[in-house]
Protein backbone atom coordinates (compact mmCIF):
# COMPACT_ATOMS: atom_id res chain seq x y z
CA UNK A 1 0.00 0.00 0.00
CA UNK A 2 1.28 3.48 -0.96
CA UNK A 3 0.28 6.42 0.81
CA UNK A 4 1.36 9.60 -1.21
CA UNK A 5 0.88 12.75 1.24
CA UNK A 6 0.92 14.91 -1.01
CA UNK A 7 -2.42 14.28 -1.53
CA UNK A 8 -3.16 15.79 2.14
CA UNK A 9 -1.45 18.94 0.63
CA UNK A 10 2.15 20.17 0.24
CA UNK A 11 1.69 22.54 3.83
CA UNK A 12 1.36 19.72 6.49
CA UNK A 13 1.23 20.97 10.00
CA UNK A 14 -1.81 21.47 11.74
CA UNK A 15 -2.23 18.63 14.90
CA UNK A 16 -5.92 18.67 13.44
CA UNK A 17 -5.23 18.02 9.97
CA UNK A 18 -2.57 15.59 10.73
CA UNK A 19 -5.51 13.80 13.14
CA UNK A 20 -8.05 13.83 9.60
CA UNK A 21 -5.67 12.64 7.54
CA UNK A 22 -5.35 9.51 9.32
CA UNK A 23 -8.97 8.79 9.63
CA UNK A 24 -9.30 9.47 5.81
CA UNK A 25 -6.97 6.35 5.44
CA UNK A 26 -7.71 4.29 8.58
CA UNK A 27 -10.38 1.84 6.52
CA UNK A 28 -7.61 1.34 4.15
CA UNK A 29 -5.00 0.76 6.25
CA UNK A 30 -7.43 -1.75 8.48
CA UNK A 31 -7.72 -3.72 5.36
CA UNK A 32 -4.49 -4.08 4.27
CA UNK A 33 -2.92 -7.75 4.11
CA UNK A 34 -1.22 -8.83 6.46
CA UNK A 35 2.35 -8.57 6.30
CA UNK A 36 1.91 -5.92 3.45
CA UNK A 37 4.83 -3.07 3.02
CA UNK A 38 2.98 0.87 3.98
CA UNK A 39 5.12 2.90 2.01
CA UNK A 40 4.59 6.73 3.13
CA UNK A 41 5.41 9.10 0.38
CA UNK A 42 6.56 12.49 0.94
CA UNK A 43 7.41 13.71 -2.51
CA UNK A 44 5.85 16.62 -2.82
CA UNK A 45 5.34 18.04 0.81
CA UNK A 46 7.25 21.69 1.48
CA UNK A 47 6.19 22.10 5.09
CA UNK A 48 5.91 18.81 7.56
CA UNK A 49 5.29 20.26 10.96
CA UNK A 50 5.86 17.89 14.43
CA UNK A 51 2.20 17.86 15.34
CA UNK A 52 1.12 16.70 12.00
CA UNK A 53 3.64 13.99 11.88
CA UNK A 54 2.83 13.22 16.05
CA UNK A 55 -0.93 12.75 14.84
CA UNK A 56 -0.53 10.77 11.24
CA UNK A 57 2.98 9.05 11.08
CA UNK A 58 3.42 8.16 14.70
CA UNK A 59 0.19 6.44 14.97
CA UNK A 60 0.92 4.89 11.60
CA UNK A 61 4.26 3.38 13.01
CA UNK A 62 3.30 2.66 16.30
CA UNK A 63 -0.01 -0.08 14.88
CA UNK A 64 1.84 -1.41 11.72
CA UNK A 65 5.84 -1.16 12.50
CA UNK A 66 8.71 -2.61 10.52
CA UNK A 67 5.79 -2.71 7.46
CA UNK A 68 6.08 0.97 7.42
CA UNK A 69 8.81 2.52 4.93
CA UNK A 70 9.22 6.17 4.20
CA UNK A 71 10.28 7.44 1.10
CA UNK A 72 11.63 10.65 -0.21
CA UNK A 73 12.27 11.92 2.84
CA UNK A 74 15.16 14.04 1.72
CA UNK A 75 13.07 17.15 2.10
CA UNK A 76 14.99 19.27 4.96
CA UNK A 77 11.58 19.66 6.89
CA UNK A 78 11.07 16.10 6.57
CA UNK A 79 13.91 14.90 8.18
CA UNK A 80 14.03 17.58 10.69
CA UNK A 81 10.39 16.36 11.58
CA UNK A 82 11.26 12.91 11.98
CA UNK A 83 14.49 13.01 13.84
CA UNK A 84 12.65 15.20 16.14
CA UNK A 85 10.08 12.70 16.55
CA UNK A 86 12.50 9.84 16.91
CA UNK A 87 14.33 11.94 19.79
CA UNK A 88 11.16 12.39 21.87
CA UNK A 89 9.57 9.45 20.70
CA UNK A 90 10.87 5.31 21.22
CA UNK A 91 10.83 4.56 17.40
CA UNK A 92 12.87 5.12 14.80
CA UNK A 93 11.81 6.79 11.62
CA UNK A 94 13.88 7.31 9.46
CA UNK A 95 14.80 4.48 7.45
CA UNK A 96 12.24 2.50 9.04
Amino acid sequence: MRIKLKKFGTLLTSRQDGREALAAINSQLQNSAPGEKIEIDFTGVITFAPSWADEFITNIIAQFGKRVILEHTDNPSVRTTLELLEKVGSGKFIGT
